[in-house]
C-alpha cells in the first residue's frame, strides 16, 4: 500500500468519526470520556494525524453503532 492510498484511507476514517459525532451534536470531549479516549486523540483520528488501531476503531464503530467494514467502504 502505498503512503498517498493510506492517507485517503485515514482521511475517509476521520470523516466518517467528525460525520458520526457531530450529527449527535458531540464535542471531542464528551465523545472521549464516553469511550475512554483523549479529546487529542479522537482530533489526530479526524484529521488523518493517526492511524488507530483496529481495537479503537471497533470501540468507536460500537459507539455509534455500525460495523466496523463502514469504515473502509468506498466514500
Amino acid at each position: 500500500m502505498s503512503k498517498e492510498d493510506l492517507n485517503i484511507i485515514l482521511s475517509n476514517i476521520g470523516a466518517i468519526v467528525k460525520r458520526h459525532r457531530k450529527e449527535r451534536g458531540l464535542s471531542q470531549l464528551n465523545m472521549g470520556l464516553d469511550i475512554d479516549m483523549s479529546a487529542n486523540q479522537i482530533g489526530r483520528i479526524e484529521r488523518a494525524e493517526s492511524n488507530p488501531t483496529v481495537e479503537t476503531l471497533h470501540t468507536i464503530a460500537n459507539y455509534f453503532g455500525f460495523d466496523i467494514i463502514e469504515f473502509f467502504k468506498k466514500q
